[in-house]
């Protein structure tokens, strides 16, 4: 090893290191990923999507051995607000981290009298992932479930009136599998009565929606837009996710709940960024108190280490790319299943959108059995999902809990979000899909809906 390095400097030696990093890629993790789809190979709903960029970016930043966030995490942070089309974009460990920090922030007392209170209703929907609607529950603040509309999967808007109290603060809604919700509905309705909106955006990075007659990116729209950068997501760090807004003071209160609940700004190593270390008054403190050691949200750690970081970095140049092949294999299996249009609804993207789609949902006829079809499509080598919890209200984490209003209430009834429950599932559409895998997956569910 020492000979490897002779007569190298270091940045010589890094080069030589991240070169071999590069060959190993291709020669150990690279190959064969093009080769032919042969029948009872199995085709996963989503994985992930990399080449040497990803290694070798992970290879420099655990040689400079920085491990929390640092450079890294800085240019994609930078990345991601400009891609988005927002000032400020923040890392954190996951989405559901993301989604946990974007409802808290909301509470935040910086907020005034807009800020969340214990008992304030917040409009969502059931018919999605739970942790949108953990952080509410947990907080105190209750969840007003709205019914969803079929093939679009995201919210009724005609019912948002409906859900209205004097209690309902926000709004917080997720893009469903990739499709955007009606956000010229939703951003009305919002405005109209002075309320927040946060965008679950974990399922649909890189969707756009014509708003007031400009294409925005999902996300960007409300005051906050949440992302998931967990493998099976649009892109990936492995664990990850980010929290994303246009409004200074929001940013402030959601850095420093991620950060412990610190006033101070500096990044790990950092000291005195604002100059102003040693001489604030800070609530009932002693004058002075070190600036790095006041608190002033009830915070966490929600960070992650620049490894994660720079993985992000070489995925967010690929990530054009990414969203266009979803889409075009979205629209291979649009067009493969149009002739089971008699047992299967078949998804559509929602009015004024542009989908970057999570996945291809369906929803079947009335009287097909699901169990059949799915053991079927699976049992030939295609992984499928079911619409997450379906219903939530109906989930075990409820039983304590069912019907009681000061927890949770139910608007106009949850029919559609029932139906979903019951004969909904959908399968994969993302970049490293194939179109034999794909004819392959269309073949399968065909064969499944049609032998009932």
């Amino acid at each position: 090893m020492n000979d490897f390095f002779k007569d190298l400097n270091e940045a010589q030696a890094r080069g030589k290191i991240l070169e071999l990093v590069s060959e190993y890629c291709d020669l150990y993790h690279n190959t064969g990923k093009d080769r032919p789809y042969h029948e009872g190979d199995r085709i996963p709903y989503a994985a992930r999507v990399y080449d040497h960029d990803e290694m070798v970016s992970l290879t420099d930043s655990a040689l400079e051995f920085w491990l929390t966030m640092g450079r890294y995490t800085e240019e994609f942070e930078k990345g991601l607000a400009a891609y988005i089309g927002v000032p400020f974009a923040d890392v954190v460990n996951s989405g559901s981290s993301a989604n946990l920090l974007a409802f808290m922030a909301l509470t935040a007392h910086q907020l005034g009298d807009r800020a969340i209170r214990r008992g304030d209703e917040v409009i969502t929907v059931a018919a999605g992932f739970p942790t949108t609607v953990t952080p509410m529950l947990n907080f105190g603040a209750v969840p007003v479930f709205v019914d969803v509309k079929i093939p679009e999967y995201n919210i009724d808007a005609s019912q948002l009136e409906n859900a209205l109290s004097e209690k309902t603060r926000a709004v917080m809604l997720a893009h469903t599998l990739g499709n955007p919700f009606d956000l010229a509905a939703v951003t009305e309705f919002c405005k109209k009565h002075g309320l927040w909106l946060i965008e679950d955006n974990c399922d649909a990075l890189g969707s756009r929606y014509l708003l007031d007659g400009k294409w925005v990116m999902t996300g960007a729209a409300g005051d906050i837009g949440t992302s998931s950068f967990y493998p099976p997501h649009h892109m990936t760090m492995g664990e990850g996710g980010a929290v994303y807004t246009k409004d200074p003071l929001l940013q402030k209160i959601m850095l420093s709940m991620r950060d412990w609940g610190r006033d101070c700004v500096c990044r790990s190593g950092q000291d005195n960024r604002c100059g102003h270390r040693y001489d604030g008054q800070h609530g009932t403190l002693p004058a002075g108190y070190d600036h790095k050691y006041v608190y002033s949200t009830f915070g966490y750690n929600l960070g992650i280490s620049d490894m994660q970081a720079a993985v992000g970095c070489a995925q967010l140049k690929k990530f054009p790319r990414f969203v266009e092949r979803r889409k075009e294999n979205w629209a291979f299996l649009k067009e493969a299943l149009a002739d089971t249009a008699d047992r299967i609804i078949l998804p559509e993207a929602e009015k004024a959108s542009d989908p970057s789609w999570f996945g291809f949902c369906m929803t079947l006829a009335e009287g097909i059995d699901r169990t059949k079809v799915l053991k079927y499509i699976e049992d030939h080598g295609v992984q499928t999902r079911l619409l997450f919890a379906g219903n939530l209200t109906r989930q075990p984490c409820f039983d304590s809990v069912r019907g009681d209003e000061s927890v949770y209430r139910v608007v106009g009834g949850l029919t559609n979000t029932d139906i979903i429950t019951e004969r909904t599932f959908w399968i994969g559409v993302y970049p490293g899909m194939t179109d034999d895998r794909l004819a392959y997956m269309a073949k399968t569910v065909r064969e499944a809906v049609r032998m009932q």
